[in-house]
């Protein structure tokens, strides 16, 4: 099956040529857009419990005795919104928690919660990271069927998701859809590249392909995975774009090899979208190393094969602990991290990533220096001490 190719031209444009435009990429990109955060703010803030006692008054949401009114919105109030989890000492999630239960900081400092709401029927958009190289290949059928499954059960007709696979390259199978036969026919595409695909883009290949050629010349993986470059694009290019509920579910082992962007730019670009981040680990198998070209003698044709990440050193190529990666990317987005195995097969967990999704609670403060930029810490908590809060651990400012 041929990558969708409508509309998301640009898009898919973008992605393979992800190393010659990203400069533009990198830079720019506003954390907090007034507009649409105070909108789904406010949509939390309306669905506020009034048991609670601590129904926010601000010029974002004010209160009226007429409760038809439609709320005033100020286009210049900033409004960070947290998703959060919880569950208690056993592990078991806690659904009707009330403002009043949580405390919240921001650069170890106590801010107000304005906005509280228990989330069940905001719209979600979900993101679906495929994890295609070599080390994958034993994997790719249950993930794909385990997939469907989980795309038919958590998908309603107000929510969206979209499609990318990774390996040596970041490819958009299918741009934001609501209808799951699109979706599982994408999915039906999914293959493990053979050593001949991956090294043989043919005509239709980027143009990185060719600028890369002597990239990577000996001793280096064949395999590439480009996992922190997808994280970042799916994060800047599609998330970014998208109001409400943002989730992205990544099925890999979690070592990168040769993406462009860093684990760190990656993180960010997630936190920048409000995008929660859900690892899914399979233990993948060694990729086949290229030991120098035909032969192994370091030299070969043109001094070895094409790569697409290129430009590191052998040095930088030792890979890093995958579950500690995924680990990582999870916690400080707010999402979470499995393993896949036979007392969790991936059903089960995907059975669990839903739960979550469908309880979680919504949570919104006005920061307390609008005017400072870059990273600011959070920490949320609840009042008893044996709760365990599942939410990222900060937000990014840009100036306007």
């Amino acid at each position: 099956m041929q990558p969708i190719r409508r509309s998301t031209a640009s898009l898919q444009q973008v992605f393979r040529l992800s190393v010659l435009s990203r400069a533009r990429l990198r830079k720019g990109r506003v954390v907090i857009l007034a507009a649409s955060a105070v909108f789904f703010a406010v949509g939390a803030g309306l669905a506020q419990e009034p048991s609670t006692g601590n129904t926010p008054t601000t010029s974002a949401a004010k209160s009226s005795a007429d409760d038809s009114k439609p709320p005033t919105i100020s286009a210049n109030v900033r409004v960070v919104n947290i998703l959060a989890t919880v569950r208690d000492k056993h592990g078991k999630i806690l659904p009707n928690l009330a403002v009043s239960n949580f405390t919240l900081e921001e650069d170890s400092k106590p801010v107000t919660i304005k906005y509280f709401a228990r989330e069940t029927d905001l719209p979600l958009t979900l993101g679906l990271l495929v994890d295609t190289s070599m080390s994958q290949r034993n994997s790719l059928e249950q993930e794909r069927s385990a997939s469907k499954t989980f795309l038919e059960q958590v998908l309603r007709e107000k929510d969206t998701a979209f499609l990318i696979h990774f390996d040596r390259e970041v490819e958009l199978l299918h741009d934001l859809t609501s209808s799951r036969q699109k979706l599982e026919s994408a999915l039906e595409s999914l293959h493990v590249p053979s050593a001949y695909e991956q090294d043989n883009s043919g005509p239709g290949s980027s143009p990185r392909d060719d600028s890369q050629r002597q990239g990577r010349q000996r001793g280096y993986h064949r395999a590439g995975t480009t996992l922190y470059d997808g994280i970042y694009l799916a994060s800047d290019e599609l998330m970014n774009k998208q109001t409400g509920r943002k989730a992205l579910v990544i099925l890999s082992d979690g070592v990168d090899r040769g993406s462009k962007e860093s684990l760190e730019s990656a993180i960010e670009a997630a936190q920048r979208s409000d995008t929660l981040v859900y690892s899914v680990l399979f233990k993948g198998e060694e990729p086949v190393r290229d030991r120098g070209g035909f032969g192994g003698m370091g030299g070969g044709i043109g001094g070895g094969r094409r790569r697409g990440g290129g430009g590191r050193s052998p040095q930088e190529e030792r890979p890093a602990d995958g579950k500690k990666v995924l680990e990582r990317i999870s916690q400080e987005t707010g999402g979470r991290m499995f393993e896949v195995s036979k007392k969790e097969p991936l059903d089960k967990i995907y059975s669990s990533i839903q739960e979550e999704l469908r309880n979680q609670y919504n949570l919104g403060f006005s920061p307390a220096r609008a005017d400072s930029t870059g990273y600011h810490k959070l920490l949320l908590k609840t009042t008893q001490k044996d709760d365990t809060v599942q939410a990222r651990d900060g937000f990014y400012l840009n100036s306007d």
